[in-house]
């Protein structure tokens, strides 16, 4: 059995719907990164994880870094455990409602172009094939993870809090949740 970590990204510069596409840490969010780099290098050698992958946006990278310096390793890019992917149609301003409504209702709801019952599954798969590692990753992908593993429809299962790391393993059985990450103390995502 081998463990897989998904952690929420820092608390960045600016939130969703907030003007930057692609936002970096601000201050807590960097105490954040070392603070989750922390919790996972003191775990026992034979559950720490020994490799690093990251959505490819700023925040997800930068809440990656701390651990990966410690482990000396590269972060390794996934786009598949990026955002949600936005509908083609949608301008990037329509983004911010599109995405409320969204996460207000369950997978089959969701309007737009794109099958996001496969979105879920490459998820999984890209998650699947990387026992041993940290993936660091964003709110509505952690969601559509938990929610698959859990057989639910809801788009949002729980509310990891920013830098949240929920445990996951992998054995003969498949991929499994062990735990999820410390959920946000407010509806602020």
């Amino acid at each position: 059995m081998r463990r897989i970590f998904i952690i929420r990204h820092g608390r960045p510069t600016a939130v969703w719907g907030g003007g930057d596409a692609d936002p970096g840490l601000d201050p807590t969010g960097t105490r954040q990164s070392v603070e989750a780099a922390v919790a996972l290098l003191s775990l026992p050698s034979d559950q720490r994880p020994r490799a690093v992958a990251s959505s490819p946006l700023r925040r997800c990278t930068e809440t990656a870094l701390p651990l990966a310096q410690a482990l000396g390793v590269d972060i390794e890019i996934v786009p598949e455990v990026g955002e949600i992917p936005t509908p083609r149609h949608l301008a990037p301003a329509e983004r911010g409602s599109w995405l409320r409504s969204a996460m207000a209702g369950t997978w089959s709801d969701i309007k737009g172009d794109i099958d996001y019952d496969a979105w879920r599954a490459d998820i999984a798969e890209a998650v699947r094939a990387r026992p041993g590692t940290a993936v660091f990753s964003h709110f509505v992908a952690i969601n559509a993870l938990v929610s698959l593993l859990e057989g639910s429809k809801t788009v949002v299962s729980f509310r990891p809090d920013h830098a949240a790391i929920t445990t996951l393993k992998l054995d003969r059985a498949g991929l499994e949740l062990v735990s999820i990450g410390a959920e946000a103390v407010t509806g602020v995502l």
